[in-house]
């Protein structure tokens, strides 16, 4: 490819609202352009990346087995409101009416479709096991999009769904596509971890998330450091038994009530009362499912709603507004305690065996101490309501753990019958009896990966594309183009690599040098060849490799294979 018949705007300076260095140099290396909030057009180079993302799935996909079909974007209500997620998958869900008033959405995922399909089809056990994919355009209406393709509203995704009729054969898929998003995501040149992870609004028992090792990642992971456990922040797991519980009083104290004018704040009502955090209940008013509850957990931790979520079975959990939360404790937000309250009480595991505690006192500017559990208050339900700390162990091997950042790229789910049994997609087993389809969900987001290796992969002068997802493998710079020799040998190598077919991009603009290196860097081509008169007279040119940092030369007439053995070289330690 011709750079001068190309189509590559390259800008100086990135925009004032790009936030994260894949936004930023994305626009600045003519990749992406903005077209509304979270909706940008993919231009030719970052759609060449892309398209080898995609290459790579459907290669491994197909290898495991899988089947590549086309669903529509736009879904009928009809099929949303018998899975029950016309209601609770919020403003997320794009809506419309067609002309006759019918009600719609345009996918943000296709469970619901898939298994429509699916009822329609399968009717027998010798049908299964089967495993569907598509690779295509989802809309989200993200309340704040944001990080130009990171999260954007409009986005090219890869959605796999696994049918099988018991759990272990659901067992074996979610297996092979584990192994699968492996090889693809190696096969990408990324640096990366499959970490446990909640379902979230898809829904299911089980899944993990492939998440991109970049420090600039918006999601935190837990990694142990004397085993493979690994989770992100909200699935990770708190072991109560391998926790040092927290130092008791022998004996329970009366309870009493304490003034604390204006602490709200867990930091203000400990150092006024000279205790550790550890000391104090915090009272969370929360709505699960419609239902108010109040929810305990230590001054010192924080709720994973996730977790809580889990626990009750929830489908939704969100915190009380403060008019709400006034209205049930008669006192303003920071002033809640169990002691009266009158709601269904969950707490965490932590809690457990604690004395003399300090609680809000249900009025404005009053707190209470020596608070006990089973004698001033019950407790519903325990669990692992809170987000592990850095001084938390594995819940696995109990060994240390270390918090790292990571970018979603790719998460995998057992979903079980969640969506059969909600649309009646059932089977004749061999006994000729009914059961429910065993579903499983596979996602990849095919453009945030490219934006993760951008993460992953830059330096202050632009982006070092891994080989495999580059947009081109080679460009070639001839530095002066009024120069007869120059642009001949230019063209010849130039000839001589697409022959061998490696993917080039020739650098034919009359601009200056700096101009062409400057834009060289920012592309991220992974290798960079110098055509000069100096190196014309010598009889050589000049290699650079984008993630290295000295150049080498090679003689002009054996130039284009010692190229392409060094791009094969580039492939081979990507992997």
């Amino acid at each position: 490819m011709r750079y001068s018949r190309y189509f590559i705007p390259t800008h100086k300076e990135a925009p004032s609202d790009a936030e994260v260095i894949s936004h930023q140099l994305m626009i600045r290396a003519g990749m992406i352009r903005k077209l509304a909030s979270g909706i940008y057009t993919y231009l030719p180079l970052c759609l060449r990346s892309i398209r080898k993302v995609e290459n790579i799935i459907r290669e491994e996909m197909n290898r495991a087995g899988a089947v590549e079909i086309l669903m529509p974007a736009v879904q009928p209500a009809e099929l949303w409101q018998e899975s029950g997620r016309w209601e609770h998958y919020d403003r997320e869900l794009l809506r419309f009416k067609d002309r006759h008033n019918r009600e719609a959405c345009f996918g943000p995922t296709h469970e619901e479709v898939i298994t429509d399909l699916m009822r329609k089809e399968i009717h027998s056990y010798k049908q299964m096991p089967i495993n569907l994919y598509q690779i295509q355009t989802k809309f989200r209406d993200e309340i704040r999009p944001r990080f130009g393709i990171m999260r954007g509203r409009e986005f090219i995704m890869k959605d796999g769904y696994s049918f099988d009729v018991d759990e272990e054969g659901a067992n074996r898929s979610y297996e092979a596509m584990y192994e699968a998003y492996t090889r693809i995501f190696e096969r990408c040149g990324l640096r990366f971890r499959a970490v446990e992870a909640d379902t979230g609004t898809i829904g299911g028992s089980y899944s993990h998330e492939f998440m991109v090792l970049a420090q600039t990642g918006e999601d935190q992971i837990i990694n142990c450091t004397a085993c493979d456990y690994a989770a992100n922040l909200e699935r990770a797991q708190v072991t109560a038994s391998q926790v040092p519980p927290e130092p008791q009083p022998a004996e329970m104290n009366p309870m009493g009530e304490v003034e604390t004018p204006g602490m709200k704040t867990v930091e203000e009502v400990t150092t006024f009362l000279s205790l550790p955090p550890s000391r104090l209940i915090k009272t969370l008013i929360l709505t699960a499912d419609g239902e108010d509850i109040a929810v305990l957990i230590r001054g010192d931790h924080e709720l994973n709603e996730a977790k809580l979520r889990g626990l009750l079975g929830a489908e939704t959990v969100e915190l009380a507004p403060g008019p709400r939360v006034e209205e049930i404790t008669g006192a303003p937000v920071g002033f809640a305690g169990p002691v009266g309250l009158g709601l269904r009480t969950v707490a965490d595991q932590a809690l457990k065996g604690m004395k003399d505690l300090v609680t809000g006192g249900n009025k404005k500017d009053l707190h209470l101490e020596n608070v006990n559990m089973g004698r001033d208050f019950q407790v519903d339900i325990f669990g692992d309501l809170r987000l592990i700390t850095p001084q938390d162990p594995c819940p696995r091997c109990g060994g240390p753990i270390e918090f790292g950042r990571g970018i979603e790229v790719g998460h995998i789910f057992k979903l079980g019958t969640k969506y059969s049994l909600a649309l009646k997609a059932v089977f004749l087993d061999s006994e000729g009896k009914e059961e429910p389809i065993i579903m499983g969900c596979y996602g990849i987001g095919v453009g945030r990966t490219v934006a993760a290796a951008i993460e992953q992969n830059h330096d202050k002068e632009g982006i070092i594309f891994p080989i495999p997802i580059a947009p081109f493998e080679v460009t070639i710079l001839p530095l002066q183009m009024h120069d007869r020799g120059v642009v001949e040998a230019a063209e010849a190598l130039y000839g001589e690599l697409s022959q061998l077919k490696v993917d080039t991009l020739l650098d034919d603009r009359d601009e200056r040098a700096g101009v062409k290196f400057k834009d060289a860097d920012l592309l991220g081509i992974p290798v960079r060849v110098t055509v000069g008169a100096r190196g014309i007279k010598a009889g050589q040119v000049e290699i650079k490799v984008r993630s290295e940092t000295e150049s080498f030369f090679l003689p002009i007439a054996h130039a284009a294979p010692s190229i392409r053995e060094k791009v094969k070289a580039l492939y081979d330690s990507s992997q």
